[in-house]
């Protein structure tokens, strides 16, 4: 059963830098696709951004294009969501998620298995 486990979260000040790291355990991924969503209070779960396993290619909301990038690293499983220029509305529970396939998706019910979530805080 693959598990996912978020960390790195925590209270930064704006512009500043976070980085998130999402580890899977139960499943060496070649293929598929590892999600970020962000939920803020009374806010719906919103996509971040997304990276397919194999081949690594990149996608991002239109809200951090620019600020944020997501990495891997194979060996360790891991994904990294790196959050530069960080601004209150940053502020969120982020979830990583993965799904089978090789299509990015941003509609959360597209996923399969989640992380517990880890908090970002950024104060102004």
């Amino acid at each position: 059963q693959v598990q996912l486990v978020e960390s790195g979260g925590g209270l930064v000040q704006v512009g500043g830098s976070l980085r998130l790291s999402c580890s899977t355990s139960g499943r060496t991924f070649s293929s598929g696709v590892m999600g970020w969503f962000r939920q803020a209070p009374g806010k719906e779960r919103e996509f971040v951004a997304g990276i397919r396993w194999s081949g690594g290619s990149t996608y991002y909301a239109d809200s951090v294009k620019g600020r944020f990038t997501l990495s891997r690293d194979n060996a360790k499983n891991t994904v990294y969501l790196q959050m530069n220029s960080l601004k209150p509305e940053d502020t969120a529970v982020y979830y990583c998620a993965v799904k089978e396939g090789i299509l990015v998706r941003t509609t959360k019910a597209a996923y399969d298995t989640w992380g517990q979530g880890t908090q970002v805080t950024v104060s102004s």
